[in-house]
Order: structure tokens, then sequence, then C-alpha cells
């Protein structure tokens, strides 16, 4: 005859006690957290990607004006150099620098002069290895003369388009690659102006 055991039988586990909902964020510490992301995300596409610019001279004309708003893009120095007719934004170079020790405001170029080239200012033309470059894009013929030197490794040699009311590398010498910034891209502010920044260079 079989008997039956004696022994309890076995219960399962209690199930642990349920925690607490949750307390949403007030809306006060959401506001927060938004702002700190929106800062953040800020400074990393100005610091990488992109930022905004403005025209504070006439250096420039008749490309850009003073207080033409403009966007400066990051990227693509990092994959190709610098072209000719490229307009930059670059911090000041040491040499200028000297020649004005509280400087610390970014200058806005052409790009003339590339590395190892010989430039040359003469009769109200550049010459780049001896040949004139057209230019459809500056406020005058240059009046005065310059050159020819030769471009150093890594540097460019920089005018601007309001080629006698411009303080660039004919008085200050040369931008090292480093010290560039960005490349001007697009203007957006005056609306009636807004676009690319033309007209191209004919070279």
């Amino acid at each position: 005859m079989s008997s039956q055991s004696d022994s309890p039988t076995p219960q399962p586990p209690a199930a642990p006690p349920a925690a607490p909902p949750s307390k949403a964020d007030s809306p006060l510490m959401e506001g927060v957290k938004t702002i700190g992301l929106s800062i953040v995300l800020a400074l990393g596409i100005r610091t990488f990607v992109a930022e905004a610019r403005y025209i504070p001279s006439e250096s420039m004309l008749p490309t850009l004006e003073v207080n033409d708003r403009l966007i400066v893009e990051k990227i693509s120095y990092h994959f190709n150099p610098p072209k000719r007719g490229d307009i930059i934004v670059f911090q000041p170079t040491d040499a200028l620098k000297q020649q004005n020790p509280s400087l610390n405001e970014a200058f806005i170029k052409r790009v003339i002069g590339l590395p190892g080239e010989t430039v040359q200012v003469a009769d109200g033309r550049v010459l780049i290895n001896g040949q004139s470059i057209e230019e459809n894009y500056i406020q005058s013929p240059p009046d005065y003369q310059w050159g020819p030197e030769q471009v150093p490794a890594d540097s460019y040699l920089v005018l601007g388009d309001n080629r006698n009311n411009s303080y660039d590398s004919h008085f200050w010498g040369y931008v090292p690659r480093q010290n560039i910034i960005g490349r001007a891209v697009v203007r957006f502010w005056p609306v009636d102006r807004l676009g690319e920044l033309g007209p191209q260079p004919g070279y």
C-alpha cells in the first residue's frame, strides 16, 4: 500500500515588492535639460561644422558688404586644401599679432596664392607664376606694386576684393593653413542678397 508523504508542499517564492512609481521631472527640470542639450549641440556645431560670421569692414567690397551675415563651413578643408578664389575666415597670424598685439578678431579674405606659387602684383593685375589671372570680383584694380614672392609651404596669400582698401597679405604676409577656420559659402542676411557668394572666379 502506498503512503502519502507527510512533508509540506513547497510554496512559490514571494514576489518582490512593486517599485514605487517614478516621479516625472518637473517642467522646470525638463526645460533646464532641453536648454543644456541645445547649448551642447550649438557649441558642437559651431566648433566642428559651421558658424555664422558678420562683415565688419569694406575690405571685401563689392562681394561682401558691411553687416552681411555669412555661414562659414568647417568640414571641407579637413579633406581638401583651399583653392584659389575661396573666401576664407582665419585667425590672426603671428605677424598680424606682432603689428597689433590686441588683435583677436578673425579676418575674412580671398585666397589668391597657393603654396609654392610665385605671386606678383604689378600694373593693376595679379600674376601667378608670371601669368596674370582674370578677377571679375574686385572693386578696382590694385594701384600698388608687390612681389614677386614665393608662397611658403602650407601657407596662403590672401587679398581683399577691395584691393586698395584692404589690410591683407601684401601688408603682413601669409596665412598658415592651421590658422584657417573655414570657408564662407552662403550669405543669409540681408534677405534681398541671400544666396551664394558670387560672382564665381573665372579661373
